[in-house]
């Protein structure tokens, strides 16, 4: 999974970083296997090598079972923090979370749950005699 994210209009990069040291700290405290700075991202040009590092990005080695508690964990740390978004991208799909309502936040969450959970690798179960009406 990679995390990605976006401050406030007057954050500043190393504002980013910080946060996104401090979120790196907490996801450690899950049961996730790795949180690295993420090297995917695009990098400016006339960056210097050690820009290579996405500011802000995040790549979260985990479990799918782990799932939960990272998007429970990312909702209820970006309430109090000078962030606007937290991007999530797990294989093609993607989250955006924002310090709106924590119920609108939930219903997203629950959605892409969903759509990754443990059961959403198999086939919807098929009605005896070939669906709904037969």
């Amino acid at each position: 999974m990679r995390l990605v994210l976006t401050g406030r209009q007057d954050a500043d990069r190393e504002e980013l970083d910080e946060l996104t040291l401090q979120l790196r700290e907490r996801l450690l405290e899950l049961d996730v296997d790795d949180v690295e700075p993420d090297r995917s991202g695009d990098i400016p040009d006339g960056a210097k090598p050690v820009d290579a590092i996405a500011v802000g990005a995040l790549a979260v080695t985990m479990a799918p079972i782990a799932l939960r508690s990272v998007l429970d964990l990312v909702r209820t740390w970006i309430e109090n923090r000078p962030v606007r978004t937290v991007a999530l991208t797990l294989g093609e799909d993607s989250l955006e979370l924002e310090a709106v309502s924590a119920a609108d936040q939930q219903r997203l969450i629950e959605a892409f749950l969903a759509a990754h959970g443990p059961d959403a690798q198999e086939p919807p179960a098929q009605e005896p005699g070939g669906g709904p009406g037969h």
